[in-house]
């Protein structure tokens, strides 16, 4: 099973860049999208937002050209959960779940504070939200893959300038610590960490030289839940062509 995670930084956008031409040949089971940008009826009529062997479901934000999060399946879900009943955050699109019998699949967009403290202070509220509905899913018996932007670099590994970010959002003390309790007494996986021991990125500011001189940060994660940990195979991320800011990020899962 291949389960991709990509923050697209707009769909339209990442569409004009070659994404859906190069998406079939990557033989994908699950594709999670975050930070789609449209409205569903924005891209209604355009076959290539429904991409051919897959099941397609959008998840807005009520406001325009703002956040939004996709899954398409190849495998037709039993169930797609809408939100996470949290308001603030549902209106945003900030996270759709697919569920295929006992396994959960979820596109997750966990917000950004970089653009201001009001910003910061709504990925605190978040954070603090979500805490608890992670450690409820740790112990529920269903298993968990929730992909997405999850918008924190959890080490020193995980970003390649990390002494100059310590009071940046993304590398913030409690944001780091919230990290350490999701993979800690909350019991939840970074399935990555099971295969790769290494210093890679998935993300990159458009400023300056960061992408030619790879000074990225991993923000895009899969996390799992503990019965999936011994299934993480491999991974890559694919950094050939440009389709966003972000790279996507594919995980390999052995059958049980």
């Amino acid at each position: 099973m291949r389960i991709m995670s990509f923050n697209a930084n707009g769909i339209r956008a990442a569409a004009r860049k070659g994404f859906f031409e190069w998406l079939p040949t990557q033989n994908i089971d699950v594709v999670c999208v975050q930070e789609t940008k449209a409205q569903i009826t924005n891209l209604e009529g355009d076959e290539q937002y429904f991409p051919k062997g897959y099941h397609c479901f959008y998840e807005d934000a009520v406001k325009k050209g703002y956040s939004g999060t996709a899954i398409y399946s190849k495998q037709k879900p039993d169930e797609v959960i809408h939100g996470l009943g949290i308001p603030e955050f549902d209106d945003e699109g900030r996270y759709i779940e697919a569920r295929f019998g006992n396994l959960s699949v979820a596109s997750l967009y966990l917000p950004s504070g970089s653009s201001g403290e009001h910003r910061q202070a709504s990925k605190d509220r978040f954070l603090e939200a979500f805490m608890p509905v992670l450690r409820e899913r740790a112990k529920d018996g269903r298993e968990w893959i929730i992909c997405g932007d999850w918008n924190i670099a959890h080490k020193e590994i995980d970003l390649k300038n990390w002494k100059g970010n310590k009071k940046n959002s993304g590398f913030l003390p409690h944001e780091r610590a919230w990290k350490d309790e999701l993979y800690g007494d909350a019991g939840m996986v970074d399935a990555f960490r099971e295969v790769c021991d290494e210093a890679v990125y998935t993300w990159w500011s458009n400023r300056g030289q960061a992408r030619a001189n790879d000074v990225g940060w991993r923000i895009d994660y899969q996390v799992v839940s503990e019965a999936l940990r011994e299934r993480v195979k491999s991974w890559e991320i694919y950094k050939e062509q440009w389709f966003s800011d972000h790279a996507p990020l594919v995980i390999e899962y052995g059958s049980a």
